[in-house]
């Protein structure tokens, strides 16, 4: 029988050897590989963990993504002991629309010796030396990429555009076999293509973090914002829950007790309760006037009357308004204007309403002494100064004082009433003409409020426009009642109508007040009224399509129609003249302008 040994004979072994080595190199090249990219991920990795717990700049965070991959290739490949010979590692980055990178990340051969590394260009057959603030042509970076082997990748960023490119120069690798040497080529081009496809991946999630970041801060800034916006409406509603109670509190109350059974005040009495219930009804009207006045000014609806203005006279007209108050608290009133004052161009209705919310607070915060109002020209403004010896503002109240809604906690600990608007409509209204408003203040020494206006705002046209329901106030014209004056009252409610009716006829006028629409067509069918005052809410009709159709019938067509509103909004008194109104006037009504309106349009032609 045949005999056959299981020990391998010379020649096996021999030609096994080199296979065996070959095995074992490529193990440890592989090890090595893995071990790298897993390092080089590990570290970007924990750079990526340290950008979600801080905000850094993007451009820092660029940079540590892309000098953390050139240090961790530049150590890997000099500390392996695969002879992969030494070798510098660099990034070059450049801007969209350029033909030329720069190299702004470079590490070197840690061998002191070592001589500087070039990278080859062998189709130009350039030289290319590696290091910072080297300038580099794309072709030349394009042609390193695509050659064999090559010393280029490309870097994207999140939409996949090139940014940059990974880099390479090495010494010559030297071996006594080509199939080694060509086995070293090609693990370093892998571990160069994997490193640069982790600095990518690492780039597109830094990127994200980044944008969470900054959504997250945004969300967070919109979240203060709504809690400050809550707690300013929550304070704004209190505050104004309590000036609309107090003076409806005094008009209820002085009304209930005038129609109270039995009770007969005298006739100084009588007058004295009725002031008290004007007074606190006009209280109510500026309230409401000034979170209008707000409201248009945030949205950018405040509409400005220019006008060529008197100041002395309108400083003097100021002071006359407020001369009973300073009297009743036993203050005095000055006025101090320079020679040289004489015109500004201003909304004169606004000038009047920023000079008397400064006067009133001075007034409202002064107990003893003076307050006064000082003009003064200075270059190209005029300088309005309101000063008091008053109680002062404390320097922590001054940086919140022309915020919406703020009141000084003095005066809130002292019970002095206010919402908190008025200064701040007060600089809304002198950024619209070009101005500001300054304060200095100190506790216990009073204050001085500075409204700086240019004489002419730079705006694109001044002059022209409506100047608006407080222009009608100013019409002098004669009040002409006459008992064969007709007028048409189309009002629906009760005591509106009841109060127009009243005063138009104890100024002479027939008037006929009907309530709803189809009382309106039935009654016009008799009368033929000289003017008819219509109420824009209507229960069986909208006023101004009353007024269209008015319009379409010719023996109403030219009958002059004064729309009453409660609508004081930008563009509301624009819509109602569209519509064929020849004028109109906002409740509560101004029962002298209505006499003014209906004058003018109830005058019979010359």
């Amino acid at each position: 029988m045949q005999q056959y040994s299981s020990l391998p004979d010379q020649n096996s072994r021999i030609d096994a050897t080199p296979k065996l080595l070959t095995t074992i190199q490529q193990l440890r090249a592989h090890l090595w590989l893995e071990s790298s990219l897993n390092q080089l991920q590990s570290h970007l990795n924990d750079y990526l963990i340290s950008a979600c717990n801080t905000v850094p700049q993007t451009e820092t965070a660029q940079a540590e993504i892309f000098q953390t991959v050139v240090n961790e290739i530049n150590s890997a490949v000099n500390s392996s002991n695969l002879a992969l010979t030494d070798c510098a590692v660099g990034i070059a980055l450049f801007q969209p629309q350029e033909t030329v990178a720069t190299v702004y990340y470079v590490s070197h051969s840690p061998s002191p010796n070592s001589q500087p590394l070039f990278l080859e260009v062998l189709k130009s057959q350039k030289k290319l030396l590696l290091r910072l603030q080297e300038v580099i042509e794309l072709e030349d970076l394009q042609q390193l990429e695509n050659q064999q082997p090559p010393s280029a990748w490309p870097l994207a960023d999140d939409s996949g555009s090139v940014m940059g490119w990974l880099i390479i120069a090495a010494a010559p690798l030297i071996s006594d076999r080509d199939s080694i040497r060509e086995s070293q080529v090609q693990l370093r081009s892998h571990f160069m293509a994997r490193s640069a496809n982790n600095c990518t991946t690492a780039l597109v999630q830094l990127r994200q973090i980044l944008s969470w970041q900054q959504r997250y801060q945004q969300l967070s800034n919109s979240n203060q914002e709504l809690e400050r916006t809550n707690q300013l409406k929550n304070q704004f509603l209190a505050n104004t829950s309590h000036e609309i109670r107090t003076p409806l509190s005094s008009i209820i109350g002085f009304t209930h007790l005038l129609l109270a059974p039995g009770f007969a005040p005298t006739k100084e009495r009588q007058e004295e309760y009725l002031n008290i219930i004007q007074s606190s009804g006009k209280h109510l009207l500026a309230l409401i006037n000034d979170i209008l006045d707000l409201s248009k000014i945030e949205a950018n609806q405040m509409e400005v009357q220019w006008e060529i203005l008197d100041v002395q006279l309108l400083c003097s007209n100021v002071l006359a308004l407020v001369k009973e108050k300073a009297a009743n608290k036993g203050l005095k009133l000055c006025l101090e204007l320079e020679p040289d004052v004489t015109t500004l161009v201003a909304d004169p209705l606004r000038l009047k309403q920023m000079l008397l919310n400064l006067l009133f607070n001075a007034l409202k915060f002064t107990s003893i002494g003076s307050v006064g109002l000082q003009v003064a020209p200075k270059g190209a403004f005029m300088h309005f100064t309101v000063w008091d010896t008053g109680s002062g503002i404390s320097q922590e109240d001054l940086a919140q004082l022309f915020q919406p809604y703020f009141q000084v906690a003095k005066a809130v600990a002292d019970g002095v009433e206010g919402t908190g608007l008025g200064l701040a409509v007060t600089r809304k209204l002198a950024q619209i003409h070009g101005g500001s408003v300054k304060v200095e203040s100190e506790v216990n020494h009073g204050s001085r409020f500075t409204l700086v206006l240019p004489f002419k705002p730079e705006v694109g046209v001044w002059g022209d426009g409506e100047a608006g329901e407080g222009k009608f106030s100013s019409f002098p014209l004669p009040l002409t009642p006459s008992s064969s004056v007709d007028i048409l009252l189309v009002e629906n409610d009760l005591p509106n109508g009841d109060l127009m009716q009243i005063y138009l006829r104890k100024l002479g006028y027939q008037v006929t007040w009907v309530k709803n629409a189809t009382e309106m067509w039935e009654t016009l069918r008799e009368l033929d009224p000289v003017v008819i005052l219509m109420d824009v809410c209507l229960a069986d009709g909208d006023g101004l399509k009353l007024v269209q159709q008015l319009r379409e019938h010719w023996q109403y067509k030219t009958i002059p129609v004064i729309v009453q509103t409660a609508m004081a909004m930008k563009g509301d008194r624009e819509t109602c003249l569209a519509a064929g109104v020849n004028d109109y006037i906002s409740k509560p009504i101004d029962l002298p302008l209505l006499a003014r309106l209906v004058a003018k349009y109830s005058k019979a032609p010359e």
